[in-house]
């Protein structure tokens, strides 16, 4: 039997950078795209260009500089949205417009406050718009799943006529259940006249857990595109992961007899490079890529991994390109060794970088025993943000204990245009990362609200590297910052000076 292809729909950098602090620099994203490229992506949503100049740039760029997949922006229904998103994306060799209205009666009504008929026109007119600028045209019917199905259908079929190439079913707030969302697709591909036209496309929120197996569910009954994103991040409960979906295809081909280009050894890498960047830590027992995947500790499931390990493991982790060791490097290791590992988990630095980076590692194996291929990982993606650091840290002492006032002396280091500035400061607080974060504050003048605060180990053992990842508020924006050190104080400060140098980058002019 012929096996029909299902294209993936990357948008991480747009939907998924709506999760609140989630914000990248355009260095993350273009960082990001291109590990989407190597990873086999088919479309890459980069972005909603008439949302922020910044957006604008960052859609603009990375269709400039990332070759392979299509790339698409976002546009409502509207000519200056449209023409903004294509004047974005037209630097691509495959650009995309991604054009949507929403088609439920509760969105029409409450949101729109238009009716049916107006609707049915606005989406027509969208896409036919587009189409002068683009011959790749996709419409999304927003909040499809709870839209009437009739109607729904009559507004496929125009918007097919009108010239687009992809139509995108979305359960835009997770309601539906599999089954239901499977026969929605269903009833569309035998009642929509020319469906054979254009491609079916998925969009499933996770609200209530059921995003990916919604994804699956209409893959099963005919859809061909699935839009996803790494480690299911997005809007309020996130959406249908795009690794979890991937791994379901490959594990059970006779339920899903289809291919697709997904390079399946280059999820666990980018799905790491997703979170560090974001800030969002990924659940030690989330499916695929958590921590706890390809973990084994009961005596029972040890003795059946022993004797053969399809008894407790139903794909490999090189599959997904998980490392198999995880000692690797010490103190006496030299640059020859450094390099090929670095090599072996994909990484390919120029001269420069791997030469700081062999340094980093030397500093880090005088202060732990063994270095961790998460140890690796965490070097590399620290300095993968593209932030320029006007703040850098000289000096740190900080005093805490039972009876004793937590107190931080920070001293830090402002790089200005033509000469750096030393500045002293010294703090109480409630704790010694609270007198830490104030002293900060009062060196920086900066008024900068801690939001959240997260602490994991990087890799195993006594001395692990303690990883912290912060997200702050400053004035009406959320930022975030990661900083990992062998002392937990050191990390802390790292994770929230790299927040300040994010938030001084977009107050003087840089693009968030």
């Amino acid at each position: 039997m012929k096996k029909d292809k299902v294209f993936f729909f990357d948008t991480t950098l747009r939907d998924g950078e709506q999760s609140p602090g989630a914000s990248m620099t355009l260095p993350e994203k273009i960082l990001v795209a291109q590990q989407l490229a190597a990873m086999g992506v088919d479309i890459i949503e980069a972005g909603f260009p008439i949302s922020s100049d910044g957006d604008f740039e960052s859609v603009k760029i990375i269709a400039q500089q990332v070759k392979g997949p299509i790339i698409a922006g976002l546009a409502r229904a509207s000519e200056k949205d449209i023409t903004a998103c294509w004047n974005s994306v037209k630097y691509s060799k495959r650009p995309r417009i991604h054009t949507f209205l929403a088609t439920s009666d509760l969105h029409i009504e409450k949101k729109l406050q238009k009716t049916r008929e107006q609707v049915f026109e606005m989406a027509v007119k969208a896409v036919k718009f587009a189409k002068k600028y683009c011959d790749d045209v996709e419409f999304s019917a927003e909040d499809a799943s709870r839209s009437d199905v009739n109607y729904l259908c009559s507004i496929v079929e125009a918007v097919i006529d009108a010239g687009a190439t992809t139509v995108n079913i979305p359960d835009t707030v997770g309601y539906n259940l599999p089954e239901e969302f499977g026969n929605l697709i269903a009833t569309i591909r035998k009642n929509v006249k020319n469906i054979n036209k254009a491609i079916i496309s998925v969009h499933c929120h996770n609200d209530l857990g059921l995003g990916v197996a919604n994804s699956l569910a209409a893959i099963s009954n005919g859809a061909r595109q699935v839009e996803c994103t790494i480690n299911g991040i997005g809007e309020r409960a996130g959406n249908a992961a795009i690794e979890e979906i991937v791994m379901a295809i490959k594990t059970r081909p006779l339920y899903y007899p289809v291919t697709h280009n997904i390079k399946t050894n280059e999820i666990y890498k980018t799905s790491k490079l997703v979170s560090n960047l974001t800030g969002i830590v990924v659940q030690p027992n989330k499916a695929i890529v958590g921590a706890n995947a390809f973990a084994h500790e009961s005596g029972i499931h040890q003795d059946g991994m022993l004797k053969d390990k399809s008894t407790y493991e139903i794909m490999s982790p090189q599959d997904v390109g998980v490392p198999e060791s995880l000692l690797v490097l010490g103190k006496h290791s030299g640059r020859h060794a450094f390099f090929k590992r670095l090599k072996d988990l994909g990484y390919k630095l120029e001269s420069k970088v791997l030469e700081d980076l062999f340094l980093k590692f030397k500093l880090l194996a005088d202060k732990k025993k063994c270095i961790f291929d998460d140890d690796i990982v965490s070097l590399v993606e620290e300095g993968a943000s593209g932030i320029k650091e006007t703040y850098t840290i000289d000096y740190v002492n900080v005093t805490s204990g039972v009876g004793v006032i937590p107190t931080a002396t920070i001293r830090l280091i402002k790089k200005n245009k033509s000469k750096s500035e030393v500045l002293q400061e010294a703090s109480c607080g409630t704790g010694p990362v609270d007198a830490a974060y104030q002293t900060i504050n009062k060196i920086t003048g900066l008024k900068v609200d801690l939001i959240d605060y997260s602490l994991r180990a990087v890799s195993g053992g006594e001395d692990a590297q303690g990883e912290v990842n912060i997200k702050v508020k400053y004035e009406e924006s959320f930022y975030t910052g990661k900083g990992t050190s062998t002392d937990i104080i050191e990390s802390s400060i790292k994770a929230y000076i790299h927040a300040i140098n994010k938030i001084v980058v977009m107050q003087t002019g840089g693009k968030k």
